[in-house]
């Protein structure tokens, strides 16, 4: 049995799982409407992993890879992912400046930002390596694809934050990812399995976080609602941007 069909016995297996859970958890109403709720949160991502598992190596997605390529010519790259990756955090930190109400206090925002980055980064390099899937180009490690993982990581964090307020604003931040998901094609770094199935990853990631809620009481900044600390991510070094309002 090889990897694929594997993955997607254990997807068919999370699917029923969380369907199951979803129609038979009755401990109290407000916990059975919220597990509903996780439930049709999870749809999409989680069909975006299948779909990626069952297209990971199939003739079609090297197909799509080699007429994509055609089209742009064998030469192009354009490294706007290596930037539009960060969008959504950018767009994030900038809203809250400029003072639009979100869900959270920017620390919890910053909390639950590194939590989900830190689940959907550890999925996708542990996939990386037990895989060891060639990269359309030639290179190693391949499935699933990183920027686009975390891309979309920060996209849910965003969609999550502003979704209640502003629909705009929180679909938004999937623009940027997708953008940033299909450059990675476009350049030849990755298959669109490694696409999907990181898509499905990072959306995944962030619904969990903002479902569970982890370490939610500790915020030591939420009576200093003047201060402002916007961290700086690049992609060689990182920072803490000061904000104080007079």
């Amino acid at each position: 049995m090889n990897f694929t069909i594997k993955l997607l016995i254990i997807f068919t297996f999370l699917l029923t799982l969380s369907n199951l859970d979803a129609q038979t958890f009755k401990t109290s109403t407000n916990d059975t409407v919220q597990s509903k709720i996780l439930f049709k949160k999870s749809i999409v991502p989680v069909s975006l992993i299948g779909f990626g598992v069952i297209v990971n190596n199939s003739s079609f997605e090297k197909n799509l890879q080699t007429n994509l390529r055609n089209k742009v010519g064998n030469n192009y790259e354009l490294r706007i992912d290596d930037y539009l990756q960060f969008a959504p955090i950018v767009e994030l930190y900038s809203v809250d400046l400029l003072g639009i109400k979100a869900k959270n206090h920017w620390f919890d925002q910053t909390k639950y930002l590194f939590i989900a980055n830190l689940i959907s980064s550890t999925l996708t390099h542990s996939l990386k390596i037990l895989t060891a899937k060639k990269r359309p180009n030639g290179a190693a490690y391949a499935f699933p694809s990183g920027h686009t993982t975390f891309a979309f990581t920060n996209a849910g964090v965003l969609y999550n934050e502003f979704n209640d307020n502003s629909h705009v604003l929180a679909f938004s931040g999937y623009t940027f990812a997708a953008t940033t998901g299909s450059f990675r094609m476009i350049n030849n770094k990755h298959w669109l399995s490694d696409v999907l199935t990181a898509a499905g990853i990072g959306i995944l990631s962030a619904e969990l976080v903002y479902y569970f809620e982890p370490f939610k009481n500790f915020n030591p900044f939420l009576k200093t609602k003047n201060i402002t600390l916007v961290p700086q991510i690049g992609s060689d070094n990182y920072g803490v941007y000061f904000f104080y309002n007079f």
